[in-house]
């Protein structure tokens, strides 16, 4: 059993009851087609994402097995994908279809999602939208009971 070092105290990393994690992507800056008006329509603007994604734990990653891991990197290329390849009337539309991709894997639980739209407002930095996304206790798993 891996053993680590914690403020002084020798305890093992599996006997932990560890059961979820936060993942946080912290502003990711985009640019999209975002807006109804005329002009906002035919140029890309700026946008900065900002997601939590809460799962549960797979008890390897403890471990450090990899594998075992919610691949944060695949998820943020198919924000990225999705936003730089999208068109949106609503900064709502935007944050569910984020949502959605959040929550594809059956390990999250739960998932914020806030998107900033800088310079929407003349005298404001952003004007943003945030959406939260829970799982209903339906798609809990035995695998993680």
């Amino acid at each position: 059993m891996p053993v680590t070092q914690l403020h002084g105290t020798k305890r093992a990393a599996t006997a932990m009851c560890v059961t979820s994690a936060t993942i946080r992507v912290s502003n990711l800056r985009l640019r999209t087609y975002i807006g109804f008006n005329l002009e906002e329509r035919s140029k890309q603007q700026d946008v900065v994402i900002n997601i939590d994604i809460e799962h549960r734990l797979h008890p390897g990653v403890l471990d450090d097995e990899v594998e075992q891991a919610l691949n944060y990197k695949n998820i943020s290329k198919a924000v990225i994908r999705h936003v730089e390849n999208g068109r949106f009337l609503l900064l709502e539309k935007l944050a569910s279809d984020i949502l959605a991709i959040c929550g594809e894997d059956e390990a999250v639980t739960r998932a914020v999602v806030t998107v900033d739209k800088p310079h929407a407002l003349r005298f404001a930095d952003s004007v943003s939208v945030t959406l939260t996304f829970e799982a209903s206790v339906d798609t809990v798993t035995e695998e993680y009971i």
